[in-house]
């Protein structure tokens, strides 16, 4: 195969050579495919370091959400995006269950106890769209709670904006394919069983409510002031990348 100079310089790298030795059986399509993600994500990641120091130095505030079926890769692209950022100025939020005084006080409070101080960023790992989708789907709430939660959810939202927030709401989308397939990977794995809850093993029966409430979910939140952005998460790498871009894109550091 013809090989272009950019391609040979990538081939050539520390990392280019690693990931071409390896493996035994070498395929050069494909090994370029993951010195070039490895090369683009270690760029971009150089940039949200920057995009970081910009926050802190201008004591901004920032919260991107990170929403999308079980197994959709949200945990894998937070990870990828705070590898090297300073730790003492982001954190990651993912709320367990709630607990009672939680269920008896207004939907939204325990989320506001998680938003940044000025010089923050806030990664939440699933947000206040649990009431939007899984809660519904699974009966965690009642219909007025969720109804609640529509009218008021676009408003909490513009609010938190007017307070010099920048917010970010991301949405990983998968196939139903690719859910089992994810799935069945982390059964087989010792290192990843402990990721499967009683949620997720109902997931694919409940596929097609999901998507009715995820619809209806966009219908409703995709507003002007917090619209959302979706990502095809089939392919891990490239919903990584994309995700890292959006932000990057979307904050002016």
């Amino acid at each position: 195969m013809n090989l272009t100079k950019e391609e040979l310089t990538l081939l050539n790298s520390k990392v280019g050579l690693h990931t071409l030795f390896k493996n035994k059986k070498v395929s050069i399509p494909k090994v370029l495919e993951e010195v070039k993600y490895i090369h683009d994500l270690k760029k971009n990641q150089e940039e949200l370091i920057k995009l970081q120091n910009w926050v802190i130095k201008g004591n901004k505030k920032v919260v991107i959400l990170f929403e999308g079926r079980d197994a959709a890769g949200k945990g894998g692209a937070i990870r990828r995006i705070t590898e090297y950022i300073n730790p003492r100025h982001f954190k990651i939020v993912a709320l367990n269950i709630p607990t009672s005084d939680e269920r008896n006080q207004w939907f939204f409070q325990r989320y506001i106890n998680q938003l940044p101080k000025p010089g923050e960023i806030v990664f939440f790992d699933r947000s206040w769209y649990n009431r939007a989708v899984v809660e519904p789907v699974n009966n965690f709430c009642t219909d007025r709670e969720y109804e609640v939660f529509m009218s008021q959810v676009n408003s909490f939202e513009e609010m938190l904006i007017q307070s010099d927030t920048y917010l970010i709401k991301f949405y990983f989308s998968i196939s139903k394919k690719e859910q089992a397939k994810r799935f069945r990977d982390i059964k087989n794995s010792p290192l990843k069983r402990w990721k499967m809850s009683s949620v997720d093993e109902k997931a694919q029966a409940l596929w097609n409510e999901y998507t009715l409430y995820k619809e209806k979910m966009f219908e409703v939140t995709n507003t002007e002031h917090a619209p959302w952005k979706i990502i095809d998460a089939n392919k891990k790498p490239s919903a990584r990348l994309k995700a890292i871009e959006h932000i990057l894109a979307s904050i002016p550091y």
